[in-house]
């Protein structure tokens, strides 16, 4: 996976694939897609999500260029596979779950791992979690249709963040960096995440 996926295209920062390495992604994927665990493509963890294909998860935080002392907002904490790579790379990670069931399994995996600098909730991720506010850097793995206002304005100065923005299932992943209160945006690739939804299950 390292090799072929990961450094065959372009993913060139070694503590990103010294964290590759590290986590091991079978422990994060349902029993029955274990066998596919490490194959080039985003796999279903129940209700209707999934866990990103390695190479975006990959792409998503190179672009970040965490340092060791960074605090890392993640909205959407999924299966908790970004959110292990991510702990590998700097000092705390805040990520947001709207389905209850997943954060609760994500949670109790990532503590049983022994992720300590991990920090769980269940809520609406187009909110942000303003608490721990300012974030050095930001990462959405679901897609609004917007780039949510809490969240630029959760952002620390020199921050980035990372998200797709779209339509259902067709997206673009856009880079952003805060400069004198400004976002700098740029698009860097096509890609395909599930929608960003409230409470309701209304799409953001």
């Amino acid at each position: 996976m390292i090799y072929e996926q990961l450094e065959k295209r372009g993913i060139k920062s070694q503590q990103v694939l010294d964290a590759f390495r590290k986590v091991k992604r079978h422990q994060f994927v349902p029993e029955e897609y274990r066998s596919m665990a490490y194959a080039d493509q985003a796999l279903p963890i129940g209700k209707g999500q999934t866990i990103s294909q390695p190479y975006i998860v990959a792409y998503m935080t190179e672009a970040l260029d965490l340092k060791s002392t960074d605090c890392v907002l993640e909205v959407g904490t999924g299966s908790g596979y970004q959110a292990a790579i991510l702990a590998e790379l700097c000092d705390t990670v805040y990520s947001i779950e709207i389905i209850e069931s997943l954060g609760n399994n994500a949670k109790k995996l990532l503590k049983k791992i022994g992720y300590s600098n991990i920090v769980t909730k269940i809520g609406d991720g187009y909110q942000g979690w303003k608490t721990h506010a300012p974030y050095d850097a930001i990462i959405v793995t679901c897609a609004p249709t917007q780039i949510p206002e809490p969240l630029k304005d959760q952002l620390a100065e020199g921050g980035r963040m990372i998200i797709p923005v779209g339509e259902q299932y067709v997206q673009e992943l856009i880079l952003l960096e805060k400069k004198n209160g400004q976002l700098r945006k740029k698009k860097v690739l096509p890609v395909m995440f599930v929608p960003m939804v409230n409470e309701t299950g209304r799409i953001y």
